[in-house]
């Protein structure tokens, strides 16, 4: 949500671009908040990837403009990278307890 609202308020607000048309790059962002707040691992995992764009355009505009852009792409990096690695635990998480779930029904020690 708080990379949502960096992408809108810096698109319509505080460092337009244009006519503010940029700011329909929020809207992915919304579409995976249903199954983030289920848990669903899918979810977790495509949104891994997906964040990955986000923190391709906040280090270009980082390093290519200036004043407000600028600090903003630093922080759509830094957030982006945040729950790049909050998606990462929770999938190394949920993984680990599954495998260990699996042992614990098999009956095997490891």
């Amino acid at each position: 949500m708080a990379l949502a609202l960096v992408c809108l308020a810096w698109e319509l607000w505080l460092a337009p671009t244009g006519r503010g048309t940029l700011a329909i790059k929020a809207l992915p962002l919304l579409l995976p908040l249903p199954g983030l707040w289920r848990y669903r691992l899918y979810t977790y995992r495509w949104v891994s990837l997906m964040i990955w764009l986000y923190m391709t355009e906040g280090l270009v505009r980082g390093t290519s403009e200036g004043g407000a852009g600028m600090a903003l792409a630093w922080i759509e990096v830094a957030l982006s990278l945040t729950i790049f690695i909050a998606c990462a635990a929770q999938i190394r998480l949920r993984l680990a307890q599954a495998r260990t779930a699996e042992a614990g029904s098999t009956g095997d020690p490891a």
